[in-house]
């Protein structure tokens, strides 16, 4: 099955330290040599280089950017064989992010993802 995971935080840390970027680094490198990884990458806020759309009153909105009051930092899409083992992989990377970026809080959510054939 495959699952999207995203680290989220309600407060700018600015960027991650070199030590929790190697660290990801190696595991992703890792977990793409054996079939877990399928993608995996770093997210820029809206005001770096995003865009809000939405579909409002039939009309087509582009904007505006209220603050955010939470931080997608980053994504990885994971081959796994059940979601308690998409649960482990958050786990792990949490204690990763405690580990070597101290005062860091945050959360990772993980979903399943669907493809027609599921339906």
């Amino acid at each position: 099955m495959r699952y999207i995971s995203w680290v989220r935080s309600d407060k700018e840390y600015g960027a991650p330290p070199q030590a929790l970027t190697d660290a990801m680094a190696k595991a992703g490198e890792e977990a793409f040599k054996n079939g877990t990884m399928v993608d995996m990458g770093g997210l820029s806020t809206l005001r770096e280089g995003g865009a809000k759309l939405r579909l409002s009153g039939g009309t087509i909105v582009d904007g505006p950017y209220s603050e955010a009051k939470e931080l997608v930092g980053g994504y990885a899409i994971q081959n796994y064989n059940s979601l308690e083992e998409a649960r482990e992989g958050a786990v792990w990377l949490l204690q990763l992010h405690k580990d070597l970026w101290p005062g860091w809080e945050g959360e990772v959510e993980v979903r399943q993802m669907y493809r027609p054939e599921d339906f």
